[in-house]
């Protein structure tokens, strides 16, 4: 068998005497959407910047595609890319001039045509000749998903890829990202404070709480163990317990 796209052994992320993550293990298969869910602070960005080798791991080990990310960084972030709504483009240019910026840097083949197809696909060719600095928050988040996608990632990490859309455009990326999973099957590291986009794109969740893994499964499953009505109410009991602690202990 090949090795999964992704496999994250034993994470350990310490800042200080701060632990953001602790001993979290996972492997992504291709194919295969993960999504990440936990309230503001559970490690969630933190495991997210590890994966893209912005910060290293205090301990454990993450790998992709068989090979050592410490080791093998540039040549497994060839074969990556990634969407957050905590990054921008550069503001001063067009649209499409980022875009085929990104594209050569990626060393997509006819970057012109790629971005030409990316807007297309995300209905936004009106935005190609638009300064990036300009757009609406919505606009931001299509344009970015359009950098994530081109060079054909076979790792492709989405974080809150809907966040400040609205719900006819939401429902539309969700539909997207599940016909790139059919239709090219990366693997794909979701995380979201949307229960619908993790309860209709996710094909297994992990729920961190505190930098734990505190459950994995099905969206079924998860809501089942902690006896909510759905997601939402999942996420709403456990951010709640949180705060109950917090303030028990102080």
């Amino acid at each position: 068998m090949s090795a999964p796209p992704l496999s994250i052994q034993g994470v350990v992320k310490r800042f200080g005497d701060f632990t953001a993550v602790k001993q979290v293990s996972l492997d992504v298969a291709a194919g295969e959407t993960v999504g990440l869910l936990g309230v503001n602070g559970a490690g969630k960005t933190t495991l997210m910047n590890m994966v893209l080798g912005l910060i290293t791991p205090s301990e454990g080990s993450i790998r992709a595609f068989g090979m050592e990310l410490a080791k093998h960084r540039i040549e497994i972030l060839k074969r990556t890319n990634f969407c957050t709504t905590y990054a921008t483009l550069p503001g001063n240019l067009k649209v499409r001039h980022n875009l085929e910026i990104f594209a050569r840097l990626y060393e997509v083949r006819q970057p012109k045509q790629k971005v030409a197809e990316l807007l297309d696909l995300l209905e936004i060719p009106r935005l190609a000749d638009k300064i990036t600095g300009q757009l609406s928050a919505g606009e931001s988040t299509r344009v970015n998903l359009a950098k994530a996608l081109l060079n054909d990632p076979d790792l492709l990490l989405l974080d809150e890829p809907t966040a400040s859309l609205d719900p006819d455009i939401a429902d539309k990326v969700r539909k997207l990202v599940r016909r790139i999973q059919r239709e090219r099957h990366p693997a794909i590291l979701y995380t979201s404070h949307n229960m619908r986009d993790i309860e209709e794109v996710c094909d297994r969740v992990l729920f961190l709480h505190e930098g734990r893994i505190l459950a994995e499964g099905t969206a079924e499953e998860i809501t089942e163990r902690f006896a909510g009505r759905d997601l939402d109410d999942v996420f709403i009991k456990i951010a709640r317990s949180e705060i109950e602690a917090l303030g028990a202990s102080s």
